[in-house]
Parts: structure tokens; C-alpha cells; sequence
């Protein structure tokens, strides 16, 4: 027989290991500060692909388009049909091209593929063709990035054959940059060229260069439409600057027991740390399986990551594991740093940007890989912690 127990929101709350809380308002404040870095003229898309990296797309996708956003990018037709439904009136690109022989969905879902290669190309014009109907699509062009996108070659072979870009109707033409967030990069002018080079034919059809660090590195690089993404989520998009992004994200985790660790113990997998004098260690629930990369962790060698309690840093000791980490707090006062309570472990005080750091990754993947464990909430997030 199975008991069913039907559980408030609090004791729902009460079982979770750790909360997550996502600034709706934030991603709403950092689209308006992108668009308004952009030069008169330039329309500011969104990208929210990988579930608006980790925050919940449809969410995001209607809190923008209350604030004015009209174009969105995800990577997959799946993640654009989400949208749709959300969205009806909405422009939607797929940046991950013409899935093969989806393109009645296409169609039927008015999601506008960015044809990555010769063969998407041809398989849309004859779709078009097929039905009658001159069809939008994006044309992504490689610049030198050599990922996805028509070789300059491919691509003027494509607009001058009728058969081809002559059977739908380009309504913008792309690019990536591959090293926008080093401003100095000497990719970042050849690919400006060679994207110019290919395009300026056809300047009659709108433009697309600037992710979100492209935003960053000025007029020339803005064309007609911005796709920014890591920046909208408080990510740091330019490497070489502070980062003026609102923190978006907020996770949290309980501290499951605090303990007493003697001088000389090990701590955790592998007896990575030893403590170096004694510790009070507080073990909280949060872990690889969380999102939390145990590579941030730390060892006798090298120093890990930080969590933040009532404005005390506290640093993580030992390895993560799966469900857990160890963080010390021996210089927090016991009534803070207790059983039940919560430490920020990704947030205001604890940049995504930062804690990558420890971990040799970025925040890209510290944010699209926040683990379905936590409990989330969507509320404006407080300011960082002074105290």
C-alpha cells in the first residue's frame, strides 16, 4: 500500500538540500544596460538557450519581452517550440541550424533556422520551393572560427544561385566571434574583416556579430542585431574588466551538521586537506551532483573555492563530493553557523565568475549545469552582503 503525504510549501522547503533563487528583474536590468550599450539602431535579441543557461527559459523568455525584447536564440528547434508556446508573436532563431527533415516543424512553429552549412541551406530551399513559400532563415557564415557556418566560398556560391538563397528569404546574416572576451585579440579584427568582406554586398539584409562580450568591444562589432547570453545572467562576458553585470543567481545550501576537526585530520575523499590547526567544519548538502564542480575543491596544495555566511567568506576544505562539501567555519560564531542553517555558495557575494575560477572552467558552465536538486524560487534577490 502507498502512503501519499501531502506536504506544505515550507516542509516541501525543509527537504530540500539546497535553494536556488533566480532575479528575474536582473536579467531584465542587465538586457536594458546591453541595449543601451549598443550604438543607435542596433536591436538587442536574447539568448536563452540551454534553458536560458540554467534559469528557465520560458521565464525569462516573458519577463524580456515585457521589457521590450521581441528576438530570441536558443541552440535547439526543441528549446524554440518551448518558447513558441510561451511567445506566439516572438522571433525565434535556431542557431543549431536545420535539424534534418524538420523542417515542416519549422514552419508550422514559425522558428527561423540560421542555416549552419551548405547542405542546411539546400534542404531549406527545397523545402521552400516544395511548399511555394519564400520562408525566413539566418545564414551563419564561418569568419575563421571553424565551428558551424558557411565557408565565405559556400556562401557567395549560395546568394548567387537562385536555387538556392534565391528559393527563402535571408532576413539576417551571422557570425561568432571565437575570442570576443579578449579585447585585444587579433582574431577579433580578422574576423571583423572577413565578415565584412563576405557581407558587405549584401548590407542590405540585416547583420549579426556581437554575443555578449561583442557588445563590449564597440561599434564596429554591433551591426544590426546583438544575441548577448552569459551577460544577461550576471556572467562575465570580457576577461579583462570588472564585470558590470547584476548577479542574477543565488544558490544556497543547508549545513547538514558542524563539527569539530583536530589538527592533523583529513577531511574528505582521498585525504586531499589535512587541517592545519583545529577547525570547527560545517558539512552542507551540495555537491558535484549540484552543479558544484569538484574540481573547486581544495587541497593541501592549492587553495579552493568560498562560500559566504552572514558576511563571513568561508572556504571550502577537501574534496566535493557528490551530495556534499565540507566548508570551514571556525571564525563564524556558532549561532550563524549551525545545523539548518544556509550558506551561499554561488550568488552576490559568490560570482559564478569566481568560483569557475577555482575550478579551471567558466561560469558558462558553472550556471547551464545548476543541478535540479534545489528548490527554486523566482524573486528579486537582495543586495550583496556589507556586513
Amino acid at each position: 500500500m502507498t502512503h501519499q503525504t501531502e506536504l506544505s510549501a515550507q516542509q516541501t522547503d525543509m527537504l530540500a538540500g539546497g535553494r536556488l533563487t533566480i532575479d528575474l528583474d536582473a536579467i531584465a536590468s542587465n538586457w536594458l544596460f546591453l541595449k543601451n550599450t549598443l550604438k543607435s539602431g542596433t536591436e538587442c535579441a536574447a539568448t536563452i538557450k540551454a534553458d536560458g543557461y540554467g534559469t528557465g527559459a520560458v521565464l525569462v523568455a516573458q519577463r524580456l519581452w515585457q521589457e521590450g525584447c521581441k528576438t530570441f536564440c536558443v541552440a535547439l528547434p526543441e528549446e524554440g517550440l518551448a518558447v513558441r508556446a510561451a511567445l506566439p508573436d516572438a522571433t525565434i532563431y535556431i542557431l543549431g541550424g536545420l535539424f534534418t527533415g524538420a523542417a515542416e516543424v519549422y514552419e508550422q512553429a514559425n522558428l527561423r533556422p540560421a542555416l549552419i552549412s551548405l547542405e542546411d541551406l539546400t534542404e531549406w530551399a527545397g523545402y521552400c520551393s516544395n511548399v511555394g513559400r519564400k520562408l525566413p532563415a539566418a545564414i551563419h557564415i564561418d569568419s575563421g572560427m571553424s565551428r558551424t557556418g558557411l565557408s565565405p566560398e559556400d556562401f557567395a556560391t549560395a546568394m548567387a544561385d537562385s536555387t538556392l538563397a534565391g528559393a527563402f528569404e535571408p532576413c539576417l546574416l551571422m557570425t561568432h566571434l571565437a575570442c570576443g572576451s579578449e579585447p585585444d585579440h587579433p582574431m577579433n579584427k580578422a574576423q571583423l574583416a572577413a565578415f565584412h568582406a563576405a557581407t558587405d554586398a549584401y548590407a542590405h539584409i540585416p547583420r549579426s556579430m556581437s554575443n555578449s562580450a561583442g557588445v563590449f568591444l564597440g561599434e564596429d562589432y554591433h551591426f544590426d542585431l546583438a544575441r548577448p547570453g552569459i551577460s544577461l545572467y550576471g556572467g562575465k562576458a570580457v576577461d579583462t574588466v570588472p564585470n558590470p553585470m547584476a548577479p542574477v543567481v543565488k544558490v544556497e545550501a543547508r549545513i547538514m551538521m558542524v563539527r569539530d576537526v583536530a589538527k592533523g585530520s583529513a577531511i574528505g575523499y582521498a585525504a586531499a586537506a589535512t587541517a592545519k590547526q583545529d577547525l570547527k567544519v560545517a558539512v552542507v548538502a551540495a555537491g558535484y551532483a549540484d552543479g558544484m564542480h569538484r574540481r573547486a575543491g581544495s587541497t593541501d596544495e592549492r587553495e579552493g573555492a568560498f562560500g559566504w555566511v552572514s558576511g563571513h567568506k568561508v572556504p571550502l576544505i577537501g574534496r566535493i563530493s557528490m551530495d556534499m562539501m565540507a566548508i570551514d567555519v571556525t571564525n563564524v560564531p556558532e549561532s550563524i553557523a549551525k545545523r539548518g542553517a544556509f550558506v551561499e555558495i554561488l550568488g552576490p557575494n559568490v560570482a559564478a565568475s569566481d568560483v569557475a575560477a577555482y575550478a579551471e572552467t567558466i561560469d558558462y558552465e558553472y550556471l547551464t549545469g545548476l543541478g535540479k536538486r534545489y528548490h527554486r524560487f523566482y524573486e528579486p534577490l537582495p543586495a550583496p552582503d556589507q556586513s
